[in-house]
């Protein structure tokens, strides 16, 4: 299998590119457009055809590069079946598989970061977006975000993975690069809490600026933006 985890210094944003093998079909999740020709030269290198792109939300901190790739690559342009984007060809359900040649990912329906978040479970790993970080989770208080429905997300869906199950973000701050379900459970400082109220009364006190492109970011994934237009 080839998995590549791509980062973008600006917003913070790792994005993944998965194939089972050289010269064989991709999928890309999370990409950032001012990336588009690095992710093109990698999958050119690998001598990979890219035919599907997932974004795990409605990004608020940079511009996504789901459009670009399609219009680049033709490859079909995947999120969940709750996104209000204007331009997805195909929208999951939550428990629905998205395959690519020997490569499966299951959708997992978690909202609170957005009220249009998944996260996809492969094999060993999981993708969480920004609903699950590494020693954080994600924010509530825009998008539709709820502290509510985000405890649940994490409590009774992604914690009850097994333990041994690999994170990864859509983000990280420190440099970290995945983490456990376990590590998770027994580090993450926000999830040291006892009840749904607590959980929600941490998040609803964050007090956290907007993201800086949250007012161009927002309306460019909804409409679905290219470089072109930018």
């Amino acid at each position: 299998m080839i998995f590549k985890q791509l980062f973008d210094p600006s917003s913070y944003t790792y994005t993944y590119l998965i194939s089972s093998g050289r010269g064989r079909e991709a999928l890309i999740i999370d990409p950032v457009i001012e990336h588009t020709e690095e992710y093109i030269k990698v999958l050119e290198k690998l001598d990979l055809k890219l035919v599907k792109v997932i974004d795990t939300h409605i990004h608020a901190d940079h511009i996504t590069g789901l459009n670009e790739l399609n219009k680049r690559t033709s490859c079909t342009r995947i999120m969940g079946e709750k996104s209000k984007s204007e331009v997805i060809d195909l929208r999951i359900k939550d428990s629905e598989k998205i395959t690519v040649e020997k490569i499966e990912l299951k959708a997992i329906y978690t909202p609170g970061h957005t009220d249009c978040s998944y996260s996809y479970l492969m094999n060993d790993r999981v993708f969480t977006g920004d609903t699950l970080l590494i020693n954080a989770t994600g924010r509530t208080d825009f998008q539709n975000g709820s502290s509510e429905d985000a405890y649940d997300s994490l409590f009774n869906k992604l914690l009850k993975l097994p333990e041994n199950t690999l994170v990864y973000p859509a983000h990280d701050y420190n440099g970290k690069k995945f983490s456990t379900i376990k590590n998770e459970k027994n580090n993450n400082p926000r999830l040291q809490v006892n009840s749904k109220e607590q959980y929600t009364e941490i998040m609803d006190n964050l007090n956290l600026a907007n993201p800086k492109m949250i007012d161009v970011a927002v309306p460019a994934n909804v409409k679905g933006i290219t470089l072109d237009r930018l």
